[in-house]
């Protein structure tokens, strides 16, 4: 057509000028910062415009500075022009300092990795290490397992547990083959945003259960099937992502009685419970046959080199493992047979017992970085839980700690489900350097004294 410009189409010029109007109601005060917009999907519906052309108005207001995006989170209006250079000491200027992301690496383990690989790698053994596995894997593998993930007063057996390529696939298995969709999940107030991804995924219904400074109450779980029957609960008993809580013996006891006599299913998440040391059995040893315990290497060795285990009651087996094959969330042979000589030469503890040093030694950073807050923290955690000083709203601090200082956090938001938004952040201590840690704590508590944007 005569006239028209390659790649100025209808569409190019749409989106545009929709991106000015959204533009013209930051401008004017109608959307303040840390307002977070509706996802692209809801947008699009609301504007009556394709969602192709709503993800080009995201990123147009992304490009002109008016908005953050924040992965898992949503996109935010953000709260301050950007700053012209990091405030930490220690950083460039130029590089992000992440405190979402919390996958410890300690100094060494990845020789200690590749010592345990030798001789997986001669090509007799790798022709045996490169076919197909089952969702119950090898003996081999499930006697490791059972030795990995066994406590003082628990052993899984052997014959319970079935592998995933990671934890997050070992939780999809576990909630797709308990819940239907439009089935009802009880969840902790604040859990893990990766379970309320798979929750929507699924067509789940999420259903909080009231907490107190033990974890779940059983009182409050039982008044939730009361109201409209649950199919099962998740929930993470040891070092609770993002509050560090760990019942005792007495509140598993409690809550072991409340699913039997429900006749519900608890999948337990103990994903982080390596680094609790001293933590009661789990649940599953308190309820076997209402248990399904799942357990990653992700967090014990790397993210990358995972695989994903499920400690099952015999009655939940078949589906399960039928879950796994349906989903392609089976593990690599591969994956079983190196995680056998890491586990089987003690690499796995090593690392772990590394591990809980360094979050030890990081935790302490926060007890001076943070000091004179209200930070909930277990001090075996990789992770901490900061209630904000008012007036501070933890999506707007989230975003003024992205664009002034570099610094991501989590906001309250991305834990909640249902009820009232928690003013607090979770911080992650686990990815960056020590030294560089330390100067973000210290620059987070300077932007909180500020009393806000």
């Amino acid at each position: 057509m005569p006239g028209r410009r390659t790649g100025e189409g209808v569409g190019a010029v749409d989106y545009r000028r929709v991106a000015d109007e959204i533009a013209r109601e930051i401008a004017s005060g109608a959307l303040r910062p840390g307002d977070r917009l509706p996802t692209q999907r809801a947008f699009a519906r609301r504007r009556r415009i394709a969602v192709s052309t709503a993800i080009r108005v995201y990123g147009e207001l992304g490009r002109r500075g008016l908005v953050v995006g924040e992965v898992g989170r949503g996109t935010f209006v953000r709260a301050a022009p950007p700053h012209p250079g990091s405030v930490l000491a220690e950083d460039s200027g130029r590089t992000p300092v992440n405190l979402e992301l919390n996958y410890p690496v300690v100094e060494g383990q990845s020789e200690l990795m590749a010592r345990s690989l030798g001789g997986l790698l001669r090509p007799d053994v790798l022709t045996g290490a490169t076919r197909p596995a089952a969702a119950d894997g090898t003996a081999q593998a499930r006697e490791a397992a059972a030795e990995l993930l066994a406590r003082p007063g628990w052993r899984p057996g052997p014959e319970r547990i079935l592998f995933a390529g990671n934890g997050r696939q070992a939780i999809a298995a576990a909630l797709s083959s308990l819940v239907r969709a439009g089935g009802r999940l009880g969840v902790e107030e604040l859990t893990y945003p990766l379970v309320k991804a798979i929750a929507e995924r699924l067509g789940i219904d999420l259903v909080p259960i009231a907490t107190d400074a033990g974890g779940v109450l059983p009182e409050a779980l039982a008044a939730a099937h009361r109201r409209a029957s649950l199919s099962a609960i998740y929930v993470q008993p040891t070092l609770h992502n993002p509050l560090t809580l760990t019942m005792d013996g007495k509140r598993r006891a409690e809550v072991a009685d409340v699913i039997r006599e429900l006749r519900i299913t608890a999948v337990e998440d103990t994903t982080w419970a390596f680094l609790a040391a001293t933590a009661p059995p789990p649940l599953a040893a308190y309820a076997p046959d209402h248990t399904v315990l799942v357990d990653s290497l992700s967090k014990r060795l790397a993210p990358g080199l995972t695989t994903g285990f499920l400690v099952t009651p015999e009655s939940h087996a078949p589906t399960l493992a039928q879950a796994l094959r349906s989903g392609a969330w089976t593990a690599g042979r591969f994956q079983l047979e190196a995680a056998v000589r890491w586990a089987v030469d003690g690499t796995i503890e090593a690392v772990a017992a590394a591990k809980r040093a360094d979050a030890a030694a990081r935790h302490a950073l926060v007890r001076t970085g943070l000091d004179g807050f209200r930070v909930r923290g277990d001090a075996a955690a990789y992770y901490c839980w900061w209630e904000l000083p008012a007036p501070w709203r933890a999506e707007t601090f989230a975003a003024a700690a992205a664009e002034r200082l570099g610094i991501a956090v989590t906001p309250g938001t991305a834990f909640a489900v249902g009820g009232r938004v928690p003013d607090a952040v979770r911080i992650g201590l686990a990815t960056p350097p020590v030294p560089v840690l330390a100067g973000a704590l210290r620059s987070l508590a300077a932007l909180a004294a500020t009393g806000g944007p």
